[in-house]
């Protein structure tokens, strides 16, 4: 691997420069309104879940929840439109440059995009007291980790659609279920058996997983497990999404 890569990225980042304030604003706005309209609203009847204030286990949900969209979206709708609409892409093959290269510093962008949504919702957290735990530093990493998961992900799609209404299924199909399933608004338990026991390798249910504990201020079970089915689904998403760009950029 060569660092031609690094240009692009940068030159994703000057052009995210520009739009940088609405830009988080977007991608924080709804976990935020999310967090504070359950975690303060649903938390008055809902006190406690497995004897945590409601907003504290709402939290870890939002913190998971507000990455993966946000690498999401960057992977899809923005990497789209550099690599369908506007043509971007096409004029960074001119250069010295090779479609991997493309690709990694798109996903790389993602996965650093979606870490600023992490870190606005981790800092509101922080401002409106619900955890203040210095376990949640490990968080970041954490969060970063699951925000490359879901932008080699999202260019697996991105790579094969045709236009933005294709994204809509994704949207609807994976990302909606799998946040219902992954224990953002309720623990697993409250699942069906056989269907807990699937949720539980669902890449957001890990985070999640992981990262709740860290709110609450200690240290979490089934790190190895977890961890290992983040990287597991990074690594393989991201070689789909290497083969099918690939595979596009022939026909």
């Amino acid at each position: 691997m060569t660092l031609r890569f690094v240009p692009i990225y940068l030159r994703n980042l000057l052009v995210w420069r520009k739009l940088a304030v609405a830009s988080v604003l977007g991608n924080i706005a709804d976990p935020l309104i999310m967090l504070v309209a359950f975690g303060y609203g649903l938390g008055q009847l809902i006190r406690q879940i497995e004897g945590v204030d409601y907003i504290v286990f709402l939290a870890a949900g939002s913190l998971c929840m507000s990455t993966m969209m946000a690498a999401s979206f960057e992977a899809l709708y923005s990497a789209f439109s550099r690599m369908h609409v506007q043509r971007t892409w096409e004029s960074l093959l001119n250069a010295p440059l090779e479609l991997r290269d493309v690709v990694l510093a798109e996903w790389l962008w993602a996965g650093s995009k979606s870490l600023f949504s992490a870190v606005s919702i981790l800092l509101v957290v922080l401002v409106l007291g619900i955890s203040r735990s210095a376990w949640l530093l490990w968080v970041l990493p954490i969060t970063a980790l699951l925000g490359l998961c879901f932008a080699a992900i999202g260019l697996c799609f991105n790579a094969i659609a045709r236009g933005y209404d294709f994204f809509t299924y994704y949207f609807t199909l994976v990302l909606t279920p799998m946040t219902f399933l992954s224990g953002v608004y309720y623990p697993l338990s409250g699942l069906p058996d056989w269907l807990a026991s699937i949720a539980r390798f669902l890449p957001l249910a890990a985070a999640v997983d992981l990262v709740r504990p860290l709110v609450l201020g200690r240290a979490p079970d089934n790190v190895v497990a977890n961890l290992g089915i983040l990287v597991g689904t990074t690594v393989a998403a991201y070689a789909l999404a290497d083969w099918l760009t690939h595979r596009r950029f022939r026909q």
